[in-house]
């Protein structure tokens, strides 16, 4: 569980988490880059009707998701789901309103940042005592 005295161990810990778990590449790829994004697929336009019809563009449906893409939409889910049930309930109720694992990791990592200057000067402390 995290909180401000284990900040700086606790995102590898659940980076290592995410990659041993099934489609762990894909979870951390999520967390790091973000979701996966639906292609724009080009729809033939009909130039032979009377009043022609340009091509167009559809954002790709859940009919036309390849394999690779539903795994990467349910990986994006499951890195959702390992940050969160990381975090304590004050740290959760802060970034429950965000939409994807990247977002969720990124505030998580502002909200502690303070945490790895507090580690270094403690550090600092024992090593110059």
């Amino acid at each position: 569980m995290l909180n401000k005295d284990n900040y700086v161990a606790w995102p590898s810990r659940i980076i290592r988490y995410a990659r041993s778990r099934p489609n762990g590449e894909m979870i951390v790829d999520s967390i790091e880059n973000g979701p996966y994004v639906r292609r724009m697929i080009a729809t033939l336009g009909e130039p032979d009707l009377p009043v022609p019809v340009p091509e167009s563009l559809h954002e790709q449906t859940d009919e036309e998701l390849t394999k690779t893409g539903i795994k990467r939409m349910d990986a994006d889910d499951q890195a959702i789901q390992t940050i969160l049930l990381g975090l304590p309930e004050d740290v959760y109720a802060a970034v429950d309103s965000y939409e994807t694992a990247k977002e969720i990791w990124e505030r998580v990592r502002q909200m502690m940042k303070g945490s790895d200057i507090e580690e270094q000067e403690k550090k600092a402390k024992l090593f110059n005592e």
